[in-house]
């Protein structure tokens, strides 16, 4: 009997022993590094217990064992607190390490970029094409998606701020464009906060008008300032603002690439060689850079600027007419011998 119970002790300290080596060994097996030697991307769907995510983990090559994975989740009680999503895991990810990046929720963020000076019509073509986007409102018009952001009646150009949106993948379309606009609004009402005193503009729409202007007239940031100072010194005059851009908006998507004579005689309600004052809406989605440039206008008497046809595009601002007609002839000029060079 004694010799039994003394065997009983010893195969139990051997159970123990061998349980608790187990338990080391599997304990520092969460923190070797996984088989994978590229980054890999995994979609983690809701509702999938950590059983198959293991084994999917596995199948990828992110994980050398499913079943320790599994097991450290229940142990820890970090099976329920996986989060659904689309997943980056670095090469050589532990165990321990793909655990946390799944309970924390550590999806991966796609980008997309609203350019400055796009359209919405752009805009809208863009969401349409990023792979990681849900459609939803893409076969509404503009003023239906403005309904569907609270602004129902309100017309879609312009209200959506440039800028590098980041987002996990299954996004909506509305979703990005609800911040896109929400960030515009908070740019303009920044930007009419900080506005001359003595501005020709009697809302934050007319700057955002504005604004739009001057972002399709310059790419140079030294130039919005001046280019808003020419157009708000019109606009206090009396003047037609005379811009290209907002003729070739008016022209709409029949128009192909080159400005004629015909089209600035041909009159739209953007054409600001045939009326006076701002267009009725935005021509673009301005940044917040032209945005401030619309209502801080840089100081001056120039009431006039063309393009100096240089490699940098810029322009070359006059007082007066003369002075204009003399630089427009340069600009010409300059074409002229350019094309001649080809």
């Amino acid at each position: 009997m004694a010799r039994l119970i003394t065997l009983l002790a010893v195969l139990g300290a051997l159970a123990v022993l061998v349980v608790g080596a187990a338990g080391w060994w599997a304990w520092h097996q969460l923190d070797r590094p996984g088989p994978a030697s590229e980054a890999v991307v995994a979609q983690v769907d809701p509702g999938v217990p950590l059983a198959r995510i293991a084994r999917s983990l596995e199948r990828q090559g992110v994980l050398s064992n499913a079943l320790l994975f599994e097991w450290y989740g229940r142990v820890t009680g970090l099976a329920g607190q996986v989060r659904a999503g689309e997943y980056r895991f670095p090469p050589d990810s532990t165990p321990r390490e793909v655990m946390e990046r799944l309970v924390r929720g550590e999806v991966l963020l796609h980008a997309l970029t609203i350019v400055e000076g796009w359209t919405f019509r752009q805009m809208r073509a863009a969401l349409k094409a990023h792979p990681a986007v849900e459609l939803t409102v893409d076969v509404l018009d503009g003023e239906a998606v403005m309904a569907r952001l609270g602004r129902p009646g309100m017309a879609p150009e312009g209200w959506f701020l440039p800028e590098t949106y980041r987002f996990p993948r299954g996004t909506s379309d509305l979703r990005l464009m609800e911040l896109a606009h929400a960030a515009m609004e908070e740019a303009l009402e920044t930007a009419w906060s900080l506005r001359h005193d003595d501005l020709p503009l009697s809302s934050p729409y007319e700057a955002l008008i504005l604004a739009s202007i001057i972002e399709k007239e310059t790419a140079l940031p030294e130039e919005r300032k001046q280019i808003a100072g020419v157009f708000t010194r019109r606009l206090d005059q009396g003047m037609r603002l005379q811009t290209d851009p907002t003729v070739i908006y008016g022209l709409g998507p029949e128009f192909e690439g080159r400005l004629r004579r015909v089209h600035l005689r041909t009159d739209t309600p953007y054409n600001t060689y045939t009326r006076h004052g701002l267009p009725p809406t935005p021509i673009a989605l301005p940044g917040s850079a032209s945005l401030l440039a619309s209502t801080q206008p840089g100081d001056g008497k120039a009431l006039y600027f063309v393009a100096t046809a240089r490699p940098d595009g810029s322009h070359y601002f006059s007082e007066t007419l003369a002075e204009h007609n003399r630089a427009v002839q340069r600009y010409l000029e300059t074409l002229r011998a350019r094309r001649n060079e080809e």
